[in-house]
């Protein structure tokens, strides 16, 4: 009997450890970026690069891949 149970204790651990392991390797979401909120009449908002104040994204200024919410931020540096 204590053979057993010796074995269904090995087996419970060995099954815990490989469960462990295999959550350590899964790859992480931390690189995900949240989806953009939505404005009250559903459009996505858009977060300016200098002062972080949220825009609808159709009234953003591109510039070097970043978004502005207005043209004077885009000569300023992004924060």
């Amino acid at each position: 009997m204590s053979r057993i149970l010796f074995w269904v204790a090995l087996f419970i651990l060995v099954a815990f450890a490989v469960r462990t392991k295999l959550r350590s390797m899964a790859p992480k979401n931390e690189a995900k970026r949240p989806p953009a909120p939505l404005g009250p009449d559903g459009e996505a908002m858009a977060c300016c690069a200098h002062c972080h104040v949220y825009f609808p994204s159709s009234e953003a200024v591109q510039a070097g891949g970043l978004q502005y919410c207005s043209p004077a931020h885009v000569r300023l540096p992004p924060q």
